[in-house]
């Protein structure tokens, strides 16, 4: 029985940086940002604190409401990490977000 691939992350996050809403070459409305995470998590039974950054993108509607939010505001994303092109790291693919 083969199982089926899975890419989905679940980020409770703040919005440290955020771009200027722009439009694709179809028309469709897409956001660049960066999130930080920071959290204590439990490790080899050992409690650690942890830090993350990344980039992430987000596009149509999405993109829309996530342009109106302020910067350093909290909220939980949800999405998929994709490695662009040439880059050497994923980016974070918004599909939704809400208040956290």
């Amino acid at each position: 029985m083969a199982t089926q691939a899975v890419n989905q992350l679940l980020l409770t996050a703040c919005v440290a940086e955020l771009g200027t809403l722009r439009f694709t070459p179809a028309g469709l409305p897409a956001l660049d940002l960066k999130l930080e995470h920071e959290s204590t998590v439990i490790e080899a039974g050992k409690p650690r604190q942890v830090k993350a950054a990344l980039k992430a993108v987000a596009f149509g509607a999405v993109a829309e409401r996530l342009a109106r939010q302020a910067m350093g505001s909290l909220w939980r994303f949800q999405g998929f990490l994709a490695t662009p092109g040439t880059a050497k790291h994923p980016v974070l693919h918004v599909q939704d977000f809400q208040q956290d």
